[in-house]
């Protein structure tokens, strides 16, 4: 196994490998890629609808295969690494996610693009989780802190720069390139590990419980699946009620499983700490609402306003500026009001967003828009950062890392039913308002599905009022997502103004989310 001298600064011990911070360069590219592609799908998403003929159902589900995938084998990934070699881990996560997206890029089917999306959340599963616990063996716990906070801002600045990089590529090449431009930053990332990166690993970690896997990954595809396909099929009917019925089994079969086994993968009794469960949710709320927000958006800007790719990323920065403002502001708010009144306000702030953003019209522009993208970026800032923090803050620290899965699970839970219920939502509300009279009835179908398809529709019959149609039907469609999304933000704000613990911490303490820390410290 190869070793790295320790990174200590203690009297007598030897002076620390400098290959350690190029060691933290090689997770950096790792962690950029999965950033970039957190968002850049996004913005390709309404280009490949119709390029691809895909309906909404289907978009959502190119959105879904990826967050479902890595929120179901996230844990078992990490404790791939630290049993078999986190290094060894880690290249074989990029690897996957390299192949699955050259997949991606050549797919000529719908179906194909929603195989690859899968198949890159489990690459994505092995580097998350991964990425972050070798940074202990790399760092004293002087150094530790800012190696940390390297590798979370370079996760945190794909989100903006993706929509951007999409965008630009999607003008100049066709829809493939956004999976395209995964395959040298991975392969980038599969050479630094492989020369840069010690291997390390922790043979005491629980082992990997196939069962629990299975059961995860199943119960979270069945309810997704359910939730997509409701709006089409409707939730009488008896193959959406199956599904949910036998996701709910499978879910509640996974918590009885964790409850009883000595060492769980997914620790459920994490839930019995009043501030970890309250904060969790906070969190899980705030990752439904963006995952949702970020499926509408796109489709808005360039089918409604008209906007090219780039333009629409572009667009999309007023959300991501106050996103980072507000991470930047929140730790020296909590440090003077207390997580309770930063998380209730942040969510208050969204709350607000949310309804004032479902008050868009068609002819609101894209001024309008850029108001209510900012407040809402802010909300996520103030709510999001500090209800995490908190969360883990709450936890005996050797039960750290058990909590930062659970967390991180959740999330991304979250993101996967935000995507899912809110798409079905927006899908429903679109065809109910579209009016399709005068066309024939396969076209009408055709038109139903999107609002991408209904603008297709409308160029192939020259129907200025089928356009017209199509946009005014997908605003109202947004603005009742949009109110879903406020309601929820106000019913978690109320949450965590009942539930969540009211002391202000001590002025001077530390309050930077360190989600990534705190897992790697668990991990040592």
């Amino acid at each position: 196994m190869d070793t790295l001298t320790p990174a200590t600064s203690a009297p007598g011990t030897p002076p620390p490998d400098p290959r350690r911070w190029w060691a933290l360069a090689a997770l950096v590219a790792s962690m950029l890629t999965l950033g970039f592609d957190t968002t850049i799908l996004n913005v390709a998403l309404p280009t490949m609808a119709a390029d691809l003929g895909a309906s909404t159902g289907e978009q959502q589900w190119m959105a879904d295969a990826y967050i479902v995938v890595f929120a179901a084998l996230m844990l078992p990934a990490g404790l791939l690494g630290d049993r078999f070699g986190r290094r060894r881990m880690l290249v074989a996560g990029l690897g996957v996610f390299l192949a699955a997206s050259l997949l991606g890029a050549l797919a000529q089917d719908v179906h194909w693009v929603i195989a690859a999306r899968a198949v890159m959340g489990v690459g994505a599963a092995l580097v998350t989780p991964l990425a972050l616990s070798v940074l202990p063996t790399l760092f004293a716990p002087e150094e530790r802190t800012k190696a940390v906070g390297i590798a979370s801002a370079a996760s945190a600045l794909g989100l903006p720069l993706g929509p951007i990089l999409g965008g630009w590529l999607l003008n100049h090449f066709w829809w493939g390139s956004v999976f395209l431009v995964n395959v040298p930053m991975a392969a980038l990332g599969i050479a630094a590990c492989v020369f840069l990166l010690p291997e390390t690993r922790d043979p005491a970690s629980p082992k990997v419980d196939t069962l629990s896997t299975a059961l995860t990954a199943t119960g979270l595809g069945a309810l997704v699946y359910a939730i997509i396909e409701a709006p089409a099929r409707g939730w009488g009917d008896a193959l959406v009620l199956g599904t949910l019925g036998g996701s709910v089994l499978l879910i509640c079969a996974l918590v009885l499983r964790e409850r009883r086994v000595e060492r769980p993968m997914l620790d459920m009794t994490l839930l019995a700490h009043r501030d970890f469960l309250f904060n969790t949710i906070a969190a899980t709320l705030v990752m439904f609402v963006l995952s949702g927000l970020l499926f509408v958006l796109p489709p808005y800007l360039q089918a409604v306003l008209g906007h090219d790719a780039l333009g629409t990323g572009v667009r999309l920065l007023p959300m991501m500026g106050g996103l980072l403002v507000a991470s930047r502001v929140a730790p020296p708010v909590v440090a003077r009001f207390g997580g309770r009144a930063t998380v209730s306000a942040g969510l208050v702030v969204l709350a607000f967003a949310g309804l004032l953003g479902s008050r868009t019209t068609p002819d609101s522009g894209y001024g309008f828009v850029a108001l209510w993208l900012t407040v809402t970026g802010l909300g996520f800032g103030f709510s999001l950062m500090p209800a995490m923090s908190s969360a883990l803050g709450a936890l005996p620290r050797d039960r750290a890392g058990s909590g930062s899965g659970l967390l991180m699970t959740l999330r991304q839970v979250g993101g996967a039913i935000g995507i899912a219920l809110l798409g079905s939502l927006l899908a429903a509300a679109f065809r109910d308002r579209l009016d399709v009279t005068g066309l024939p009835a396969r076209a009408a179908d055709t038109a139903g599905e999107s609002v991408v398809a209904a603008h297709l529709v409308a160029a192939r019959t020259g129907s200025a009022e089928l356009a017209a149609s199509a946009n005014s039907a997908y605003v109202h469609g947004m603005g009742v997502v949009l109110l879903v999304c406020g309601i929820a933000a106000l019913v978690a704000a109320l949450l965590a103004a009942a539930f969540l613990p009211g002391t202000p911490r001590p002025t001077g303490t530390s309050t930077t989310p360190d989600l990534a820390g705190a897992e790697a410290d668990a991990r040592q």
